[in-house]
């Protein structure tokens, strides 16, 4: 019986092989070579399993080639996101504004006064950009910045409470994304958690028993990716404060999604304003960038002076601190809040999620007719519900209009596969048979690109 690895091509063999031609050109002599000799790992390994694989010198040298073609398509791809959940995490949330996109890429393929004062010529602090915008939502009378909301609850506590005891309500002791839960990231900043009353009822009764000589703050939470209803009961934060005020404690109140503008009128109720917390009197307000700001990830801290300037002091902020490029887009994304009429409009999270449903179908009604000429494939235009998604109005359900597609001899699953797999990428979702593409996140502009990648995904091609 004849050996089977002994009908593997050597290195230079597939080399000179006229398929890798074009690829020769756009990579080095070493990262070609590298190709092929994965490629003939994989093959050895298959026939070492007893499979029978195309050892033919051309396939061999496709196959490298279409391995050096996928190493150069980034892993991060632009997607266009038609699930229908505005603030998907899995999607990077918040998209930027145009303004605030351009500032991250003017502030990254140059230099900027990051940490010079211009009038000066001397040394500032890079939290400088951006103190004023967040001032002016909250109300606060400093703030500071971190990469995300949980670093600044570490930092916080770390600062206010490292060694001693923060009250927390068992009923606020969430789960964020990844498995991360508050009693973990409290205890990473060296503090100690103290819960107090039930999952569904909690008095300040409870908060007072629980306060001891080594109590150092009172913590609110907000639960912003779960509701507790039914026989329930929490201390509003007005009353957290006059019991911290009692007992000289401090009060931080972590407000989750980070919601400047109130949005009720859009039947968008149940998000603290982030504004509140301060008005309330609490020390410190936590709040994300990313999601109902509209602006990029970052962990905005908000409140009394005196806190703002002993965080901004710990060694771990230089850990936390924000790149130049977020910095220039969070100012970018505060600076829109000066008119908080045109920030509803142009934050490209706020206008999505505040889209009448008439234009939602109309745009619907315009797409489906466009879709129309694409060959086997069925629209239908149908009524059905969005959510805002990141952590934020877990129990809101927003009116919709999708698309319902479905393509004659593909599955809905192949469907949904083949159009993930495009260029660009489109996410939908597969419900009852079809799959449903909602254009509530989808812009305007990439309408064409979408139709092409529809089309193409019916036709078997995805790039």
């Amino acid at each position: 019986m004849s050996n089977p690895f002994r009908s593997l091509p050597s290195v230079t063999k597939v080399q000179d092989q006229l398929a890798l031609a074009e690829v020769r050109e756009q990579h080095s002599p070493a990262v070609v070579a590298d190709a092929i000799r994965v490629e003939l790992e994989a093959l050895r390994t298959r026939l070492s399993a007893g499979e029978t694989p195309d050892l033919a010198l051309e396939v061999v040298a496709a196959r490298v080639v279409a391995r050096l073609v996928a190493d150069t398509v980034p892993k991060l791809r632009r997607a266009i996101n038609a699930t229908g959940i505005v603030l998907h995490t899995n999607l990077g949330r918040s998209p930027l504004h145009e303004h605030a996109a351009l500032a991250a890429y003017e502030a990254g393929r140059g230099y900027l006064n990051l940490e010079l004062d211009l009038s000066t010529g001397k040394r500032s602090s890079r939290q400088d950009a951006v103190r004023a915008g967040i001032c002016a939502i909250t109300g606060a009378e400093a703030a500071t910045v971190v990469n995300n909301c949980a670093a600044a609850t570490v930092i916080v506590l770390r600062t206010l409470a490292t060694g001693k005891e923060v009250i927390v309500s068992r009923g606020q002791l969430i789960e964020i994304g990844g498995s991360f839960r508050i009693p973990d990231i409290m205890a990473v900043s060296g503090a100690t958690l103290r819960e107090v009353g039930a999952t569904n009822i909690t008095r300040i009764s409870d908060y007072e028993k629980a306060i001891g000589p080594n109590t150092a703050a009172l913590m609110r939470v907000h639960t912003s990716n779960y509701c507790v209803r039914g026989f329930t009961k929490s201390v509003e934060l007005a009353e957290l404060v006059a019991l911290g005020a009692k007992h000289n404690l401090a009060v931080i109140d972590d407000a989750g999604s980070g919601q400047a503008i109130d949005l009720s009128p859009f039947g968008l109720g149940g998000e603290p304003l982030v504004s509140a917390g301060i008005a309330a009197g609490a020390d410190l307000v936590l709040f994300s960038g990313d999601k109902l700001l509209g602006g990029p990830q970052a962990g905005i801290i908000a409140g009394k002076r005196t806190h703002i300037e002993a965080i901004e002091r710990d060694p771990l902020m230089r850990a936390f601190r924000l790149d130049k490029m977020t910095l220039a887009a969070l100012e970018a994304t505060l600076r829109l809040y000066r008119d908080p009429a045109r920030a509803l409009c142009e934050i490209p999270t706020l206008r999505m999620l505040t889209t009448p449903l008439a234009e939602l179908q109309s745009r619907c009604l315009a797409f489906a007719e466009r879709l129309r000429s694409v060959p086997n494939l069925v629209a239908e235009v149908r009524q059905d519900e969005a959510f805002v998604g990141g952590g934020s109005l877990p129990d809101v359900a927003l009116a919709t209009v999708v698309l319902v597609l479905s393509a004659n001899g593909i599955s809905e699953t192949e469907l949904a596969t083949r159009l993930r797999s495009g260029t660009p990428a489109v996410l939908g979702r597969v419900q009852a048979g079809n799959v449903w593409l909602d254009l509530r996140a989808v812009f305007e502009r990439d309408e064409d690109d979408l139709l092409g990648a529809i089309t193409r995904a019916t036709q078997g091609r995805s790039g």
